[in-house]
């Protein structure tokens, strides 16, 4: 439970005690499981606030509440990586870009088609709406455990997810991911598109930081993790009438 409230501080704004020393290797395994709770929290305020509001209004409304409940951790990193990454600069300056604080054009257009790709999607999601909202946030910070598995970390000066990089988890470690992909099983054959398209996704974003980079920083993790989300909303929207 100590490893789960830690997550839970780290990933969320949520209120869940008081701060404790961060074992970062150790809470890797739980991301999946803050994904569950962030997605149980949005699927429960969507079907209340559904009550209220049209869709295209609760949809907005889940996407802030997404950026909120995460305190904005990943959308910073989606915009410091696309300043980075569309700079056309050497990896050395990608990723002193990164370090900026400050959001350039590219970081700001990928944060708005990001947001928008959320917006459009979600207020067309119908068949097993709420299953959605529930599962999605979990396989997006779920990815996150594939990036620190798989690549080494770019930055040697230290950086904000240097204490994920100290030990490699274990790929048993990464198995918290069936989580998500075992409530999916209800939704029958939308699960197989709904898990491939997860495994394309993660193959892809890893191979591009791989060839583009041959590292990952916390940034990077960040930006994964909004991707993911994005398109997975995106699919989950397929075949929707207007």
């Amino acid at each position: 439970m100590r490893h789960l409230i830690s997550a839970l501080q780290f990933l969320t704004i949520l209120p869940v005690g008081k701060s404790t020393e961060l074992d970062a290797p150790k809470i890797i395994p739980y991301f999946p499981v803050v994904g569950l709770a962030i997605g149980l929290i949005l699927a429960l305020c969507d079907y209340a606030l559904l009550m209220l509001w049209p869709k295209p209004v609760v949809s907005l409304l889940d996407v802030l509440l997404l950026a909120i409940l995460s305190g904005g951790l990943h959308l910073d990193g989606l915009g410091d990586t696309a300043d980075g990454l569309f700079s056309h600069k050497p990896p050395e300056k990608v990723l002193d870009i990164m370090k900026d604080s400050h959001v350039g054009v590219m970081g700001l257009i990928a944060i708005v088609c990001i947001l928008s790709i959320k917006w459009a999607s979600i207020q067309y999601l119908m068949k097993e709406r709420a299953l959605y909202l529930f599962i999605i946030p979990a396989y997006s910070r779920g990815a996150m455990m594939f990036g620190i598995r798989f690549l080494r970390y770019g930055r040697h000066h230290g950086g904000l997810g240097t204490d994920f990089f100290s030990k490699k988890p274990h790929l048993y470690a990464l198995s918290g991911i069936f989580l998500p992909v075992l409530v999916s099983l209800w939704m029958g054959l939308d699960a197989l598109l709904l898990n491939g398209l997860f495994l394309v996704m993660t193959v892809l974003i890893l191979s591009y930081y791989k060839w583009r980079m041959d590292c990952i920083t916390g940034d990077m993790l960040g930006a994964m993790a909004e991707i993911e989300e994005a398109g997975l909303f995106l699919l989950a929207c397929i075949g929707a009438k207007p």
